[in-house]
């Protein structure tokens, strides 16, 4: 069985930081593109950063440019979110992503996995 835990999330002051991380087990995600994506309370989900396979192309929603780091460790089968400078509107249900698609490089458009989402809170 395929799954994608997250862990990391709490409660923190603003401008603070907290590492996300997201294992993957049941299957290699080596050659797949994976993200995370937030959701805060009576909003839509929105996309946070992405990364191919490789390490490349990566990509950042505009909310968290030059804040959030995402990286990932292929040969732990692990996926990271670095968050510094948090703000109260980063506080959201964070979700790790996957595409199932070999060789892919975003999941902005095309995730088929999901974690089960950790929650992230920033107070002021």
């Amino acid at each position: 069985q395929v799954q994608l835990v997250e862990s990391g999330g709490g409660l923190v002051q603003a401008g603070g930081s907290l590492r996300l991380s997201c294992a993957a087990s049941g299957r290699t995600f080596s050659r797949n593109a994976m993200g995370w994506f937030r959701q805060a309370p009576g909003k839509e989900r929105e996309f946070v950063a992405s990364i191919a396979w490789s390490g490349g192309s990566i990509s950042y929603g505009d909310s968290v440019k030059g804040r959030f780091t995402i990286s990932r460790d292929n040969a732990k089968n692990t996926l990271y979110l670095q968050m510094n400078t948090l703000e109260p509107g980063d506080t959201a249900v964070y979700y790790c992503a996957a595409n199932s698609n070999s060789w892919s490089s975003s999941v902005k458009s095309s995730a088929d996995y999901w974690g089960q989402g950790t929650q992230v809170t920033v107070s002021s």
